[in-house]
């Protein structure tokens, strides 16, 4: 026990990294648009835009990714997330589904 003129040091508190593999993430899954012959560019940037937040260019470089490739990666995501915005698209009749990503 200390002397009461000693000065009480208190040890620090140590970091303890923890660390996860990368197989015990959840799973990841690509949320893709397909081009349809009904929507206009215009509104698929819009959509883009609404859904995501995204700016005026990274709208337009998706939109035209799908409309020259037929289908555009738009997001990689969990189940839940990717789900939710397969939904939100697909409520604006923009054809999206999602894959599991490799």
């Amino acid at each position: 026990m200390p002397k009461p003129s000693e000065p009480l040091t208190v040890p620090s508190p140590g970091i303890i990294e923890v660390t996860r593999p990368h197989d015990h993430l959840g799973p990841v899954f690509h949320v893709i648009c397909w081009n349809d012959p009904v929507n206009l560019m215009v509104y698929v940037t819009h959509v883009f835009r609404k859904v995501f937040g995204w700016d005026e260019a990274r709208a337009k470089k998706h939109m035209m990714e799908v409309h020259e490739r037929g289908r555009s990666v738009l997001v990689q995501e969990g189940p839940e997330k990717a789900e939710f915005y397969v939904h939100q698209l697909q409520q604006y009749r923009l054809q999206a589904t999602m894959e599991p990503a490799e």
